[in-house]
């Protein structure tokens, strides 16, 4: 084969949910790729246990929302109990403004399934090779040598792509290969997981619950599908052996008030919790980290699967563009400067979570936690980047680096739908009840033509229309939330992230913006 012929614009080296993510977002973009994994079937236990409305909007944008969503249900709520059965406090969730519900509950194995499912629709635009081991990864000027093995048969293959995305997970040989180094901490404490299928209703078992105490925290969540899941540290001087069967588990489940006929046990399994980051998200020019092959967190803001597929929706419409001919090469180098401090915020959280949860604040950090009880929770904060590929700083007062909302929201000829459905997948400018077409410069409009975007103004539910570049925001809540930054006319990204604003500039970005 010669450098220059490419079996895939993009190699996707592991298939678990970054690398279906990161496969179903390049097909949607018309993007080929080709994945490799080792196993033949999915992993059939549940690791991940939520996604929130930022990771159901990105399946929406590939067409899979209603999908996964049928194997989910909302979470209403978390709290804070002790054994005791002392509520400390309960949290509702709030009403997503990103056109779905703000958390749910997931049974990873079916979620994934559906994913999979849902990248068999681009046919030969992405393969998927299963039962194969990358034992090679080599970049030139052109592209991305991925040598494989056939684990059956022993058969060594090679592949030829454009770049690559190492989604590989905690799998180390590939991480040795290409020389990445996991910077961070394995936490001393190992934890069980304990799932089971329910058999009756007990009290408040849809509320996910943190069970708080100094020597056994516990994580109590129902998952999708009639499952729960139940994490517990083991004590010092307990092993794994200490919890080898299911009866010896059962004193863990009693000692929270679950019993025998409210759950089947069909399956447990052991953990360590990591805070860990790759020291660089990129090898060389061509191979990108996505997921755990980037970066591991504790579980307990549910962000590190979420974090994985964030990921991928990042890199992939980034790709879409440069091998397209649309974007400069040099914005991939934004992918790791914005989805780095993005990971770290929810690692940051993820750790301060766990040490309410194990009882270790202090008292004044527990007087600062309760003066922030009528606060929205840092979990649920809306999504936002502090720095990336951006016009102007993306600081707290301004809609630059920050996730527009998604109304129903109408077309001139009554067709509602949620927002995203009727934007398309590309870049808009959008003008509150202003064609935002009028307020660019020559310059700046001639910018955005050349990534292709619409131009589009926004009209309350109470206005009319007359053209065809414009939508109705039918529930109020964009024009609110642009008005809410002082923001006319907004420049919104693929992935619904402002990339510039009129208080700041509507430039096409040239560069990385930092945080002010």
């Amino acid at each position: 084969m010669r450098p220059h012929d490419f079996d895939a614009d993009v190699a996707i080296i592991g298939y678990g949910p970054s690398g279906v993510a990161a496969a179903n977002a390049l097909g949607t973009l018309g993007v080929s790729a080709i994945a490799f994994e080792r196993a033949s079937d999915i992993y059939n236990r549940a690791r991940a246990v939520t996604v929130n409305d930022w990771t159901m909007r990105l399946f929406q944008q590939i067409g899979l929302d209603k999908q996964v969503k049928a194997d989910m249900d909302p979470t209403l709520a978390l709290r804070w109990v002790t054994y005791d059965g002392t509520e400390l406090t309960r949290v509702p969730f709030p009403p997503g403004r990103l056109g779905h519900a703000t958390s749910y509950a997931i049974y990873q194995p079916a979620m994934e399934q559906t994913l999979r499912d849902g990248a068999e629709r681009f046919g030969d635009k992405v393969r998927v090779e299963y039962g194969v081991e990358v034992t090679d990864v080599q970049q030139d000027a052109d592209g991305v040598t991925v040598t494989t093995r056939d684990m059956a048969t022993g058969e060594s293959a090679t592949k030829r792509a454009r770049y690559a995305l190492a989604c590989y997970g905690g799998e180390t040989a590939t991480r040795e290969r290409l020389g990445v180094n996991l910077i961070g901490d394995t936490l001393d404490v190992r934890w069980v997981v304990i799932d089971g299928k329910v058999k009756r209703w007990w009290p408040d078992r849809h509320i996910l619950t943190f069970w708080s105490d100094k020597d056994r925290p516990v994580v109590d969540i129902a998952l999708g599908r009639d499952n729960h899941r139940w994490e517990i540290p083991l004590k010092p001087g307990e092993t794994d052996a200490d919890f080898a069967t299911h009866d010896d588990l059962w004193p863990l489940l009693e000692s929270l008030g679950v019993s025998h006929d409210d759950i089947d046990i069909h399956g447990h399994a052991f953990y360590s919790h990591h805070v860990r980051s790759a020291e660089s998200w990129r090898v060389g020019e061509r191979v990108f980290l996505l997921g755990d092959a980037a970066h591991l967190m504790p579980p307990w803001a549910g962000s590190g699967m979420q974090s994985g597929i964030r990921d991928a929706f990042n890199i992939a419409w980034k790709l879409a563009g440069v091998l397209g001919g649309s974007l400069p090469v040099a914005i991939l180098d934004s992918y790791e400067a914005e989805r780095r401090p993005n990971v770290d915020f929810y690692t940051e959280v993820s750790v301060q979570l766990g040490r309410i949860i194990k009882q270790e604040l202090t008292e004044e950090e527990q007087a600062a936690l309760a003066a922030q009880s009528d606060e929205l929770p840092p979990l649920l904060w809306p999504p936002s980047y502090v720095a990336g590929w951006f016009t102007g700083a993306a600081t707290p007062d301004s809609a630059v680096g920050k996730m527009i909302p998604q109304p129903r929201a109408a077309t001139v000829n009554g067709l509602i739908g949620p927002l995203d459905d009727l934007l398309g997948d590309g870049f808009v400018i959008l003008g509150d009840n202003v064609d935002p077409a009028t307020v660019l410069s020559a310059q700046e409009k001639t910018g955005w033509d050349a990534v292709g975007a619409r131009y589009l103004a926004v009209r309350a539910a109470d206005q009319g229309t007359e053209g065809p570049d414009e939508i109705v925001d039918i529930d109020g809540t964009l024009i609110s939330w642009l008005r809410e930054y002082g923001a006319r006319v907004v420049a919104v990204r693929p992935d619904r992230f402002v990339a510039a604003a009129d208080p700041t500039g509507l430039a096409v970005p040239t560069g990385l913006a930092d945080s002010a």
